[in-house]
């Protein structure tokens, strides 16, 4: 079963509440997103291997730890998703950029896939899938299941804010794949909107409705 890791830093949590309330406008709201997104990708990261180089100081040659070159790939389930990214591209800038878009069918809140662009060596890559709430977890089930047709076989799902009901079916259709929030909250309500979550993730960081 993938395991489920809930970031509750102070400092995380602190910014998701501002981002919470309904008077925090898109600016603030898409800088507060990038900065959440930056501090809990140093959890996400914490397991990365390192290898021993060789390197010079400005006093001694010296054998040094670095990262061992493991290639990353970071995919934003579009709109929302997008909002993820620049955070953790300033911990790994050399990572890939990959797209899903993904829409909520307003009748059955089902999933249903519009745009895909991956990186050509998507399958050699360490994948996170970057998407702000994780309500229902259709999307987030689906784009997993996107890129385990192309061949990715390490995927790790980050997301803001969750729902119980998303956590439960991204366990059980992926049970391979760990999921990465900053809050488990209540629970969803009958529009499969987080409660008392912070609203539709997508509109507030663009200022749309």
């Amino acid at each position: 079963m993938g395991i489920l890791h809930v970031i509750n830093h102070p400092m995380i949590t602190h910014k998701l509440t501002i981002m919470r309330k309904t008077e925090t406008g898109s600016k603030d709201f898409r800088q507060l997103l990038d900065e959440i997104s930056m501090l809990m990708g140093y959890e996400l990261t914490r397991d990365i291997p390192l290898e021993e180089v060789e390197i010079d100081t400005p006093v001694a040659h010296m054998t040094a730890k670095m990262i061992s070159g493991k290639k990353m790939a970071i995919v934003p389930i579009l709109r929302a998703g997008l909002g993820m990214v620049d955070g953790l591209l300033s911990l790994v800038p050399v990572a890939k950029v990959g797209h899903i878009g993904l829409y909520r069918d307003p009748r059955t809140h089902l999933p249903v896939e519009y745009y895909c662009k991956l990186p050509a060596d998507i399958e050699d890559r360490l994948v996170i899938v970057v998407d702000p709430m994780l309500a229902t977890g259709g999307s987030a089930s689906d784009a997993i299941t996107m890129l385990k047709k192309r061949g990715v076989t390490n995927i790790r799902l980050m997301c803001l804010v969750g729902a119980p009901e998303g956590a439960k079916k991204i366990q059980e259709d992926h049970p391979d794949v760990d999921i990465y929030i900053a809050a488990m909250d209540d629970h969803l309500n009958e529009h499969a909107y987080i409660v008392p979550g912070l609203g539709d993730a997508g509109d507030r960081l663009f200022g749309t409705k």
